[in-house]
């Protein structure tokens, strides 16, 4: 396979920008883990180091280096004398992760009804009206990144930047289920759980508001439990 080849099958990774020297690896880094999180590379699928070395214009080194801290973070296995793939998602890990997102976000919300500022429930609300509008276009990755910002504006406007840091830590395999979940339906019904959780805050009952949230997070679960039947090679079990 010729460079051109190679550019050709990673087109949805962009060149690197020159910069100050020593972040090489960092950038490497960043940008394979937004594929694998995008699910450009698909869990399970190995990665070829030149592939992507000709695509970043950079050596074998940083990519290699982004891999292994890759493989920490459990988004890249690597195999001796094979090679590197995205990893397949591990279910038990996306439980655990979606229990402590089911506690702590039930909380979040609680204190949100009672506590959160007039300028975030306005923020949550142009951000409503910004899903409906991708929702009526079939705008994945708009409505997706519409998603995380209302799960964000929540946390930021109640200032609980230690409790935002653990949610962020879990996010980026659970980043990848909800992609792997994404459809015109599963929007939908995203989008009508998000309004019952608005209506909640926005009358400050912090009941209704946080039994929504747990709702909301266990109907991902659930629907995970039932993918991941139809489409085991894409999961671990244990």
């Amino acid at each position: 396979m010729d460079a051109l080849d190679k550019r050709k099958r990673y087109d949805f990774l962009v060149p690197l920008e020159r910069g100050t020297r020593g972040h090489t690896t960092e950038k490497v880094e960043a940008s394979l883990r937004a594929a694998i999180v995008a699910l450009d590379f698909a869990p399970g699928e190995f990665i070829d180091k030149g592939a992507v070395c000709a695509v970043l214009g950079v050596s074998r080194f940083p990519v290699s280096e982004a891999l292994t801290r890759l493989a920490a973070e459990g988004l890249v296995e690597i195999l001796p004398q094979r090679g590197s793939r995205a990893a397949r998602i591990r279910l038990p890990e996306i439980r655990e992760s979606m229990l402590i997102r089911r506690a702590l976000e039930g909380m979040v919300a609680e204190a949100a009804a009672q506590h959160l500022p007039p300028e975030a429930i306005e923020a949550l609300r142009g951000n409503l009206e910004a899903q409906e509008e991708a929702v009526s276009r079939g705008d994945r990755p708009g409505f997706h990144a519409l998603d995380l910002e209302f799960h964000t504006i929540l946390v930021e406007g109640l200032g609980m930047p230690r409790v935002a840091a653990v949610i962020d830590a879990s996010r980026a395999n659970i980043d990848r289920v909800r992609r792997l979940l994404s459809s015109p339906r599963r929007h939908a019904v995203t989008l009508a759980e998000h309004r019952e959780l608005f209506r909640a805050l926005e009358t400050h009952d912090a009941a209704a508001a946080r039994q929504a949230m747990e709702a909301h997070l266990e109907a991902v679960v659930e629907e995970l439990e039932r993918f991941s039947v139809e489409h085991a090679e894409v999961f671990v079990q244990a």
